[in-house]
């Protein structure tokens, strides 16, 4: 399921006027995930404030915190690689409307409450996933674990072996 946003929310206001923000699909709050990473090395505190939503009834942990500051300081052109027309020969800038595309596997619903999605790097060999869980009561599908943040290849303009 493809994902455009014409810009990225940087704060909690912009996030909750997106359309997908009603959280009542799974694919919704990935593509959200992906948007809302962007933000961190512009504004760790709105990033995480925006995550706290995405979460409902839980907060982002300190060991959650940490683990995206030490994925992402200095590498945030890897939630870049997401979109779609990035590349490590074109720095993961991505084309605008920015474009997400979310996909499932046949495992990706192993309960009735609980999914995990896929995005695609365009600097990784294979799908990323982010792991979310539905709150029963609201219908709503929450960011339970972010598990797309490891190593892609580097920009080419960093890579001494381009």
């Amino acid at each position: 399921m493809d994902f455009i946003f014409t810009s990225l929310p940087t704060n909690l206001d912009e996030l909750k006027e997106l359309p997908e923000a009603v959280l009542n699909s799974p694919f919704k709050t990935a593509a959200l995930t992906i948007a809302v990473l962007c933000n961190f090395e512009k504004n760790p505190d709105a990033t995480f404030e925006m995550l706290d939503f995405l979460k409902g009834p839980e907060s982002v942990s300190e060991y959650e915190k940490q683990f995206i500051r030490e994925r992402l300081k200095g590498k945030g052109y890897k939630v870049y690689s997401y979109f779609a027309g990035t590349s490590p020969e074109n720095g993961y800038t991505p084309i605008k409307p920015y474009t997400v595309s979310v996909t499932e596997n046949p495992y990706s619903f192993p309960d009735e409450n609980w999914a995990t999605l896929y995005v695609k790097s365009s600097g990784a060999d294979s799908p990323r996933g982010i792991k979310l869980r539905r709150k029963p009561s609201t219908g709503q599908w929450f960011l339970n674990d972010i598990q797309c943040l490891s190593d892609i290849r580097v920009p080419a303009a960093d890579d001494p072996w381009a």
